[in-house]
């Protein structure tokens, strides 16, 4: 190999580095110039922790949500389903003396309000991927269809009401520890991990790459497309009810209202974090990255007192941003 030739490889190598983890430092520059912002505020320990607690359940979701990108779908509902999970779940889990909806006076096993809340999620993501499969509903309309009716069943099944009163193993699913670490972290975690390992070590991993990649090839190859993204999109609903047992026990209430405008921030982690929604591109350390990113800047713009409202403003800009830089990348291909 030639000294020219080596030196040309060196640059493709570092490149295609600084390319693949320009995300990680994203990440760092926010958070050393929110560290300066805030003289320091946002560094300390126990503010860092409550980023990563207050960013679980996006990162839950999102672990879903780039499956689904990833094979060129989307996932709208998330945020009414975690309404759902959590004022079902929360229903069961109340203490026998508080006013319970539907079992008043029984002191339920924490297994029951939990299998409930997982039900929940994975019932409406079923029900997504029936019609997006079995009707070739689009879905985004399969899923927009879904979060208007899941918000109305939470505000249904509570007379609109919070549900309160809930035992301390059920809040302990969002307010407990493990070891001196948080239990959403823990399960984040979990999520994550079985979530990379998923779409790299197996074969449910590499078919979803490839439907999102040419769907055409995948066919002719033999994978069972109505399958897999019927799987998906059940799995993508069973996150969002894990989150919603998690954001339920760390406010000690199941509210028909949790979740509302949480897909935005679960589309922002997944697309910010390298997920294309060309199909065929994404991964979930990148997507883990996303939310931390999301949990940092709502956290930032939280300490800088900066209103809601702008806060809107600009994680909307950003999606529009990292869509418009994975747009620049695939015309570069």
């Amino acid at each position: 190999m030639t000294t020219t030739t080596a030196a040309k490889v060196s640059r493709f190598d570092l490149g295609s580095f600084t390319k693949k983890y320009a995300i990680v430092g994203i990440l760092l520059l926010i958070v050393i110039t929110l560290s300066i912002m805030t003289s320091g505020t946002f560094l300390r320990p126990q503010n860092l922790i409550n980023v990563i607690v207050q960013v679980s359940a996006i990162g839950i979701i999102a672990t879903g949500m780039t499956f689904v990108i990833i094979i060129e779908g989307i996932d709208l509902s998330v945020g009414s389903v975690i309404a759902m999970s959590a004022v079902i779940s929360a229903s069961l889990a109340q203490l026998p003396s508080a006013s319970n909806l539907m079992y008043p006076g029984l002191n339920l096993p924490l297994i029951v309000p939990v299998l409930a809340g997982l039900g929940v999620g994975a019932l409406a993501g079923a029900i997504n991927g029936f019609l997006i499969t079995q009707f070739r509903i689009a879905p985004f309309i399969a899923t927009l269809g879904m979060m208007t009716a899941g918000s109305g069943i939470a505000s249904i099944y509570t007379n609109g009401r919070p549900v309160s009163t809930l035992t301390p193993e059920f809040n302990f699913l969002g307010q407990g520890a493990i070891l001196g670490i948080p239990v959403p972290i823990v399960i984040f975690a979990v999520v994550a991990v079985l979530g990379h390992l998923v779409l790299n070590f197996t074969r449910f991993g590499r078919h979803a790459y490839a439907l999102g990649g040419n769907v055409q090839a995948a066919r002719v190859s033999g994978i069972n497309i109505n399958r897999l993204k019927f799987t998906i999109f059940t799995a993508t609903g069973l996150l969002a009810g894990l989150a919603g047992l998690i954001l339920a026990g760390r406010i000690g209430s199941g509210q028909p209202t949790l979740g509302t405008g949480i897909e935005l921030d679960v589309i922002a982690a997944t697309v910010i974090g390298g997920t294309s929604f060309t199909g065929g591109v994404g991964t979930i350390w990148g997507t883990v990255v996303g939310a931390l990113i999301i949990g940092t800047i709502n956290n930032g713009l939280d300490l800088m007192n900066v209103s809601p409202f702008w806060q809107k403003v600009v994680k909307g800009a950003i999606i529009v941003t990292a869509i418009i830089i994975d747009e620049l990348k695939n015309r570069s291909k």
